[in-house]
């Protein structure tokens, strides 16, 4: 069955990684950039670079339009409506720490943050390290066989103590859609906090936060075809009024004297310092860009090579998938091969895979596993990029066993 990309010439650097015959399979870590991106940066710097919201000079005034045309164009893609505000952050960890810091106060010894068994070390280690410094206690809610979190046990766990409720839209190494909608229900029960980190989810789809209903929603923009060193913070009005200011400086102040200073409220508020000013334009460029693709063409697309990666994984024998991946990736071991053993001899045949903890190293020593090797897809993969990638496995498992 033949896969092709429509979109593969629309990103300079799949040509450039073809010449050097290497097959780009780890877009869950990052994504390769269209050329759309790279003329909007290439326009930034080369046209007058120059600082956002503290200027009257015409670069400035440029660059202040630009930095928030983008902001609504988060906002159209998110459908946040008048809902809430969108911050800029330095990525998806960026805004999780932020989250982790500006609602500290909130909570007293003994309050309950509420977390899943499957999370990246972003939306773990944050919340734990907030537990250790209030006394508070981290809930870890068990997966299931399939990848989900488990709801019976979440209704268990989420209590009256439950103060936030953190946990991620698509898991970044099963592959599985997380039941939010009754995970957000139960928290909203108890009068938490709700955050989702949608690293992962937010480049499958058009996802709307009103709809989810959730109270802060993150994602960085390096997995969704943008450029690295920014990331987005949604956040309700109601929900991000409860947050302190966790870095101070440069335009988030109202009024400064030597002993006292006020404060902006969200989003400037939010955004100490000189903000990654061309990676923010750069997305609003790369948005654009996807938006005129069509969303049912890319997930056609997208549900079609999945399909053709996890047929080709069960057709060989001793391989075995972790729980029942929905989109976009798999992950997999194979009984008696070390993955790091496996992703060298992939590597040396020019398959650029993950192989590893993915950051969610309790959730792989959970399963008693070192390890495991990653696909991950993007919407420029196609079949032969598969096809590739299965004869370079055929022999590395050849070699290795």
């Amino acid at each position: 069955m033949l896969v092709p990309s429509p979109w593969r010439a629309d990103f300079p650097a799949i040509a450039a990684l073809q010449r050097q015959a290497q097959i780009y399979l780890d877009n869950a870590a990052t994504t390769q950039k269209p050329q759309a991106l790279l003329d909007a940066l290439h326009h930034y710097y080369a046209n007058g670079a120059a600082n956002v919201h503290r200027a009257q000079h015409l670069p400035g005034a440029h660059a202040t339009q630009a930095f928030e045309d983008s902001r609504h164009k988060v906002a159209q893609w998110l459908n946040s409506g008048d809902s809430g505000h969108i911050v800029f952050t330095h990525g998806a960890t960026s805004a999780l720490n932020l989250l982790a810091y500006g609602l500290e106060p909130l909570f007293n010894p003994g309050d309950e943050i509420v977390i899943s068994a499957l999370e990246h070390h972003a939306n773990l280690l944050p919340w734990q390290q907030l537990a250790q410094r209030r006394g508070l206690k981290l809930v870890v809610v068990p997966v299931d066989a399939e990848g989900l979190i488990d709801l019976a046990a979440a209704a268990r766990l989420i209590g009256p103590r439950t103060r936030v409720l953190a946990v991620s839209q698509l898991s970044n190494v099963l592959g599985t859609w997380q039941p939010l909608a009754p995970l957000l229900a139960l928290a909203k029960a108890q009068g938490a906090l709700t955050v989702v980190d949608g690293a992962q989810g937010v480049v499958h789809g058009r996802h709307d936060v009103q709809a989810l209903g959730c109270d802060f929603y993150v994602f960085s923009s390096h997995k969704l075809y943008g450029p690295d060193g920014v990331g987005v913070l949604f956040g309700r009005h109601d929900a991000l009024a409860q947050l302190r200011h966790w870095q101070f400086g440069g335009e988030m102040v109202q009024d400064a004297d030597y002993q006292h200073a006020t404060f902006r409220p969200a989003p400037l508020g939010l955004e100490a310092g000189t903000p990654p000013i061309a990676a923010v334009i750069g997305l609003g460029a790369t948005l654009d860009y996807l938006r005129a693709l069509g969303q049912d063409a890319v997930a056609a697309h997208e549900a079609a090579l999945h399909d053709y990666l996890l047929r080709g994984l069960q057709a060989r024998n001793g391989i075995r998938l972790l729980g029942r991946p929905h989109v976009a990736l798999a992950s997999f071991v194979v009984e008696g091969i070390h993955n790091a053993d496996l992703a060298h001899l992939l590597t040396e045949q020019g398959i650029a895979v993950r192989a590893g903890h993915h950051c969610a190293m309790p959730l792989l020593k959970g399963m008693g596993l070192a390890g495991a090797i990653r696909v991950s897809l993007a919407l420029y993969n196609d079949s032969d990029d598969l096809e590739r990638f299965f004869e370079a496995l055929d022999q590395a498992l050849e070699l290795l066993r």
